[in-house]
């Protein structure tokens, strides 16, 4: 690949800081060791201004969450006329809500968990009911979830009737819509999406010390451990593959992303949501596939370099 001078995006304003930071670390000494020119950019300090002094030829967005994975810098790039990795501002904003993601998936025939979705203001103006309806459609065990966070931030697995009233106190600290999900019991699978004509890395099984896959558990040395290829029949990584796929081109994600599913005690698939800015941390899923399927880190992401650069 000719050498390019590359920012590096990083660090922002989500609850996902410190983990952005420590992407873009990474990201920024894997660009470095193949030669190239690369700058750190923290976004929440004068980005625009830094962008114009530095004048990238590309920007890699090591962003998670809000202002960085949701289509908003993805946006102001697009005016600034700077080419960046991964998806652009619609897939971006797709992937990053929850709810309207479920949707296009329901619409595209894609298997995902029954779910209901609710508002700050509904719930404000008639909590009682609003939890008889959703416990009405959604049943128990649910889950929780703020319609627009990352990293299981703000998200409650619930078991009885109870508790879906003060999880949802919770999911509405972090934003104003909430997404209620039917809890699926299963092997969980994560499979990366590589590629601007999408191909799949090899499936990824996660098992916890804890039980849940949440942010402790996801960024702590030694409570998850990674399975590759993940242990369910051939016939199923094929069909998580192909579903992984179908997903990542139903929201028009672009150069890769990471989809996460669980294959129910029947052996049932469901997409639950489409990462489309996957972590890179030494702890993160995507590389951990992509090195299984051959590919080191440095070499993983200079091609999401190079993918950026496709157009």
């Amino acid at each position: 690949m000719e050498k390019r001078k590359i920012a590096v995006l990083m660090g922002g304003r989500s609850a996902e800081r410190e983990i952005s930071l420590k992407t873009g670390d990474q990201v920024i000494r894997a660009l470095k060791k193949r030669g190239h020119e690369v700058v750190g950019v923290d976004v929440a300090e004068n980005l625009v201004e830094r962008l114009r002094e530095e004048a990238p030829d590309v920007c890699f967005i090591a962003l998670h969450g809000r202002f960085g994975e949701d289509g908003t810098i993805q946006g102001l790039l697009e005016l600034l006329g700077v080419p960046y990795t991964g998806s652009g501002v619609l897939a971006s904003a797709l992937g990053m809500d929850k709810i309207v993601s479920k949707k296009v998936f329901v619409s595209d025939g894609i298997p995902t968990p029954g779910f209901a979705c609710t508002t700050r203001a509904i719930y404000m103006a008639d909590a009682r009911n609003e939890v008889d309806r959703i416990l009405n459609e959604v049943g128990l065990p649910a889950v929780v979830k703020p319609a627009r966070e990352g990293s299981t931030i703000g998200m409650t697995i619930i078991k009885e009737a109870g508790e879906l009233l003060p999880a949802l106190g919770l999911a509405f600290s972090h934003d104003k819509d909430v997404l209620v999900e039917s809890f699926v019991g299963g092997i969980e699978v994560t499979v990366g999406i590589l590629g601007n004509e999408p191909e799949a890395l090899p499936t990824l099984e996660v098992v916890t010390k804890t039980g849940l896959y949440d942010y402790e558990t996801k960024y702590t040395p030694g409570l998850s451990e990674h399975i590759i290829p993940a242990r369910i029949p051939d016939e199923h990584r094929v069909l998580a593959q192909d579903l992984a796929i179908k997903a990542h081109r139903a929201l028009g994600c672009r150069g890769f992303s990471r989809v996460d599913l669980i294959f129910d005690d029947r052996g049932n698939p469901f997409v639950l949501e489409v990462n489309t800015i996957p972590g890179m941390t030494e702890l993160s899923l995507f590389p951990d596939a992509a090195r299984s399927a051959g590919i080191e880190f440095d070499a993983l992401v200079e091609r999401i370099v190079e993918l950026a650069l496709e157009g």
